[in-house]
């Protein structure tokens, strides 16, 4: 395999310990700088030049973009991808999960369990936004920063207004989040290869300090993530579009919250603190991809007028809860199974006696129609009530 990995960093841990498992594995890599390429587009075919050449064929990339060059960045992504040069992130996922706002919209739309969150601009929505969540202490952050950059915690919900309000001063935009004051200063990165965790950790804070990035002097340990906590990382992952991602989560009362997905998790602390080969699982999962892609049916697959891939969620379809596959209907619907996704298990090819839960998800083929028609419509929102105290006998 000729690999070559997108970074500006060539000497950084990451980007050594990437480019040596490929080299220990037999295969051609190189370490190209992000903004050393030119985007061609005069020709019949998408191209690409680096260093003033047209560059030479690769079979795929690994792109570790910082955030100072995400939009250049993912341009030359996305240009790769146009090339048919295999990414395990793609540049709608990278530029997805940079966006702290972007990257919650699109997870909470998919149910996944996160700290209350706000995000408003007018002066006058901030305290309504801070009751929102939960009321101080809160905690405020910055949509681009990093490595715990711009992440405040504001004790009082005047403190949080003066530093919103001076945030916005300065044309910053921030999000507003409930503070888990159980997971303070502790939080798990789960390192997602594919469709698995193949490394977790523990992050804990120095001291006093509530960040616990490695980068603010936390430090961290080796941890066996609970199943429920591995579901939560990979599909938090798969949802972004990414391959390869670092999921950041709190530990919650009621379970895993998750707080980031990094599209180019550095690999020193994770695999210091599990002591295994993570950037060879990187690597081994990027060649078999390359060997054997992956298709994604929902978007390649040519089919006749009507027919298509959709994946259901059984809890979406009620009347399917406690039913046999044999029972469910689907195939006298015209609807084949192809998986059934439960939890972190993947059971391709589903027998009828298999019978159905509330949360499994089914990828199907068949009539578009029938599949729509199993959905309910849209419940729409109910205005909430807000409670007036009672007034005081006289």
């Amino acid at each position: 395999m000729k690999l070559a990995v997108l970074s500006r960093a060539p000497h950084a841990y990451s980007t050594q310990r990437l480019r040596s498992a490929a080299q220990q594995r037999g295969h051609d890599v190189k370490v190209l700088d992000t903004l050393k390429f030119a985007i061609d587009l005069t020709g019949d075919e998408p191209d690409l030049h680096f260093r003033g050449k047209q560059l030479s064929d690769y079979d795929a990339i690994l792109p570790r973009i910082g955030s100072s060059i995400t939009y250049f960045g993912t341009a030359v992504v996305r240009q790769f991808e146009q090339m048919d040069v295999y990414t395990p992130n793609t540049a709608n996922g990278i530029s997805s999960a940079r966006d702290k706002l972007r990257a919650s919209q699109i997870l909470s739309r998919h149910d996944i369990a996160m700290p209350a969150t706000a995000f408003v601009r007018n002066r006058a929505d901030v305290r309504p936004a801070i009751e929102r969540v939960g009321g101080a202490p809160v905690v405020i952050k910055l949509l681009e920063g990093t490595q715990g950059i711009g992440v405040i915690l504001a004790p009082q919900v005047k403190v949080a207004e003066a530093i919103i309000e001076t945030l916005h001063s300065t044309r910053q935009n921030v999000l507003i989040q409930k503070f888990i004051s159980e997971s303070r200063g502790r939080d798990i990165r789960a390192l997602v290869v594919g469709d698995r965790v193949v490394a977790a950790m523990r992050r804990v804070a120095a001291g006093d300090e509530f960040r616990s990035n490695v980068h603010r002097g936390g430090s961290v340990e080796a941890v066996q993530l609970d199943p429920a906590y591995e579901a939560v990382a990979v599909r938090s992952a798969q949802i972004m579009g990414l391959r390869v991602a670092g999921v950041d989560m709190l530990e919650g009362e009621e379970g895993p919250l998750v707080m980031e997905v990094n599209s180019s998790p550095g690999l020193q602390g994770i695999e210091q603190a599990t002591k295994l080969d993570v950037a060879g699982a990187i690597i081994d999962y990027i060649a078999a991809q390359v060997a054997f892609p992956e298709i994604d049916v929902r978007q390649r697959l040519t089919v006749s007028t009507g027919y298509g891939v959709a994946e259901l969620s059984v809890h979406n379809a009620e009347e399917l809860v406690g039913k046999t596959l044999g029972e469910s209907g689907l195939w006298e619907r015209d609807i084949t199974v192809l998986t059934l996704h439960r939890g972190v298990s993947v059971i391709p090819n589903p027998r009828k006696h298999v019978v159905l839960e509330a949360d499994d998800r089914l990828l199907c083929f068949g009539k578009l129609d029938e599949m729509r028609s199993m959905i309910p419509e849209r419940r729409r929102r109910r205005a909430k009530v807000r409670r007036l105290p009672k007034e005081p006998l006289t």
